[in-house]
């Protein structure tokens, strides 16, 4: 799913208020981790993850490994927190016309 310019700011605009609904711990992406973001995607869509690591390479393989993985949407990434989107069935967020 692509999703247009207009499209993308509408979401960042909503997801501005929310808080990190994950926080990877010491041991970084695990199982566990990648299985609690699925679950957070397909019930909220929009989520915030938080990656506390000061390795910059660190960080960013780690964002681009929860993009793949999880086949959501990346809008942006600031700081430390990674917001992404994921459409569900039941399209609980009302996308603008591209």
């Amino acid at each position: 799913m692509t999703l247009s310019n207009k499209q993308k700011q509408h979401l960042k605009g909503l997801a501005h208020s929310l808080k990190p609904v994950v926080q990877l711990g010491a041991n970084g992406l695990t199982e566990g981790v990648l299985a609690e973001i699925e679950g957070a995607l397909s019930h909220h869509e929009l989520i915030k993850v938080k990656v506390p690591t000061e390795d910059r390479e660190e960080k960013s393989l780690i964002m681009d490994a929860i993009i793949r993985e999880t086949k959501a949407e990346k809008l942006q990434s600031i700081g430390h927190t990674l917001v992404l989107f994921r459409q569900s069935d039941e399209k609980k967020i009302e996308l603008p016309r591209k």
